[in-house]
């Protein structure tokens, strides 16, 4: 079960980390990237960041781009939350297929 603390920071977590891809994709014309959600360990050391991209053929060369650049996201949002934060969470980062895996349970209702 997720503290009130954890849920305020995963919040924050999320906001700042979707105004940093909004400011980096809008160099890539084409290529949406969307934090669908942000989990925060109890401790709050380790953040996992699930993303949602568009078009999702690209998820996995971008998420593997992100993952090299993990530090230099880390450190953009540190300089963004230190004044909410006092140490930012190591960033780790998933690709959300929900959204995929809806497609493909509609799809199969239609064909029936």
């Amino acid at each position: 079960m997720e503290t009130t603390r954890q849920a305020k920071i995963s919040r924050l977590i999320q906001k700042e980390l979707s105004e940093i891809f909004r400011q980096q994709t809008a160099k890539t014309h084409g290529v949406i990237i969307t934090v669908s959600a942000v989990r925060v360990s109890p401790d709050l050391s380790i953040a996992r960041a699930y993303l949602s991209v568009f078009p999702s053929d690209k998820g996995a060369i971008l998420l593997e781009s992100i993952n090299r650049s993990a530090q230099q996201i880390r450190y953009e949002l540190a300089q963004k939350v230190r004044y909410q934060l006092r140490k930012t969470p190591e960033l780790s980062f998933f690709i959300d297929d929900s959204l995929d895996y809806i497609e493909h349970i509609d799809n199969l209702l239609k064909d029936k």
